[in-house]
């Protein structure tokens, strides 16, 4: 019975930290008396998104999916290098035929 009120109690509190996280926080506008000026304050702050990384391929002759190492580097090469015959219905999704990737 212990372990099943804890249980309860354990999912209302994840379920309460998860609503509270969901509720969009609403600006608060503050007024500084005589100045007539007012300010705009908001606690959620918007972070930037991360660069993806730059991918480490380059141009080394390679032109078939069997030579790839990854989607990604087939990609690479579809978009970046001449004579690749790695896009057969020329959709610009390489290797879709292969099932390593």
């Amino acid at each position: 019975m212990k372990k099943l009120l804890f249980v309860i109690l354990l999912a209302f509190a994840g379920w309460k930290m998860y609503t509270e996280k969901l509720q969009p926080q609403t600006p608060t506008i503050t007024s500084y008396g005589d100045s007539g000026t007012s300010q705009v304050s908001s606690s959620r702050v918007t972070p930037t998104p991360p660069t993806p990384p730059k991918p480490n391929f380059s141009c080394d002759g390679r032109q078939h999916c069997s030579q790839m190492r990854s989607r990604a580097e087939a990609e690479f090469f579809t978009r970046h290098c001449p004579n690749t015959k790695m896009d057969g219905d020329r959709d610009g999704i390489p290797c879709e035929n292969d099932s390593r990737f």
